[in-house]
């Protein structure tokens, strides 16, 4: 559970938000300065960018592909563009048109201020916030946030469904998570003043050790992301968030004005938007991240099996 997206997303959230997804290679010859005097799209086409994480990558190579698919004339992506200052740029400049992005994160990118934490409040106020050059079209049911993990056999004994259920038993337990999550609004502050949650001990780990020291029972609950692939690889369970304290963070594709008045391109990446759930996005980054299988290929394969959905 490499984590070089965390880097990425943190500069977006100041710290409230991370991503998570190892990063891949995949330069961009096409794209060496986006958002600097990038070459744009040829006129009529469509161009999807990403940030410099898996999941973005992957997401980019979902999008290409469902625009495809609709007969969209689309160019090769340009991946690992790098932080969202750097792609915002692009789309300025017309080098792409088209690239994934989360709705708290971008929310909270264009207002500092942003507490919001309901979905639809979320996605109502990213709308009112964006510049008038950009769009976001419909939001998918994926979601890639902060969520606190347990393994099913703690789930099971502990009788935990969602984070309120940790109250009752947190003073037995030790919770997992990297270090700046103890000192976060939405990190351990957050538990203790919203769900009135006190574990035992907190202990400060990242990546791989972390959801090692989870699945051997050195700490009982850990603060992991949504799309990891350690959900699908360990059969971790995420709590829900009953009270809304990590926010909404929906996958969502933020488009230039060109691209939303493109009905067909509209209807492709929201038919991809209605289909993609939390879970496809974690088997796909378990194929991408752990059985290092091609991004593109993992993509098309989805979109294949949901033609039609």
């Amino acid at each position: 559970m490499t984590r070089t997206r965390i880097g990425a997303l943190a500069l977006a959230l100041t710290a409230t938000v991370s991503l998570s997804a190892c990063g891949g290679g995949g330069d961009d010859p096409l794209a060496k300065n986006p958002g600097d005097g990038g070459t744009a799209a040829p006129a009529g086409t469509i161009t999807v960018g990403s940030a410099d994480f898996s999941e973005s990558k992957l997401l980019a190579h979902l999008y290409t592909g469902a625009l495809q698919d609709k007969g969209v004339a689309v160019n090769p992506p340009r991946l690992g563009i790098g932080a969202r200052e750097v792609y915002l740029k692009g789309l300025d400049d017309g080098s792409i048109t088209v690239v994934p992005e989360y709705t708290g994160a971008l929310a909270l990118f264009y207002d500092k201020n942003f507490t919001g934490t309901d979905p639809n409040e979320v996605y109502s106020h990213l709308e009112s916030s964006l510049p008038a050059n950009l769009q976001v079209l419909q939001p998918s049911a994926a979601e890639d946030k902060d969520c606190i993990a347990v393994t099913k056999e703690t789930a099971q004994s502990k009788s935990l469904r969602t984070v309120g259920d940790l109250a009752k038993v947190s003073g037995d337990m030790t919770l997992g998570a990297p270090s700046e999550f103890k000192s976060r609004p939405q990190g351990v502050p957050g538990l203790e003043s919203t769900y009135g949650i006190t574990f035992k001990d907190v202990r400060s780990l990242n990546g791989q050790a972390l959801v090692q020291a989870l699945t051997n029972g050195q700490v009982q609950a850990a603060n992991i992301f949504t799309t990891d692939p350690a959900f699908t690889q360990h059969g971790l369970v995420p709590l829900e968030d009953d009270k809304g304290l990590f926010g909404s963070q929906n996958v969502v594709p933020l488009v230039t004005k060109e691209v939303a008045a493109n009905a067909q391109a509209v209807e492709a990446l929201d038919a991809l938007s209605k289909s993609l759930t939390t879970k496809d996005l974690q088997d796909m980054l378990t194929k991408v991240d752990v059985e290092h299988a091609d991004p593109a290929q993992v993509a098309q394969e989805y979109l294949a099996a949901h033609k039609g959905n």
